[in-house]
């Protein structure tokens, strides 16, 4: 899987960008097919606290995959979205191995 990481509004570190690359070669265990990721971090100003938004886009044969989540820290919102999307990409696999079997 090729992960595309775009930082909006400032500039991620590495230790940022290693977590999550880390989290994301987790989703393989799921669905082994996955042929990219787009992460998008970003600053939201809401009132007098700054959000860290992380949106993940993952590139399947056929569908994408959308998940967003807003945190404190981009650590706990990137991995709020890899939970989300890890329990995506269980349903799109039993949908798959459905289609399969009828």
């Amino acid at each position: 899987m090729k992960v595309r990481t775009e930082a909006i509004q400032f500039k991620a570190d590495g230790k940022l960008l290693n977590f999550i690359e880390e989290k994301l070669a987790k989703l393989d265990r799921f669905f082994d097919r996955i042929i990219q990721a787009d992460v998008i971090l970003r600053l939201e100003n809401s009132g007098q606290v700054k959000d860290k938004v992380t949106e993940i886009r993952l590139q399947l044969p056929g569908e994408t995959l959308v998940a967003s989540s807003a945190h404190k820290s981009f650590e706990g919102s990137a991995s709020e979205v890899i939970d989300v999307l890890a329990r995506q990409l269980k349903r799109h696999k039993e949908k798959i191995t459905q289609r399969a079997r009828r």
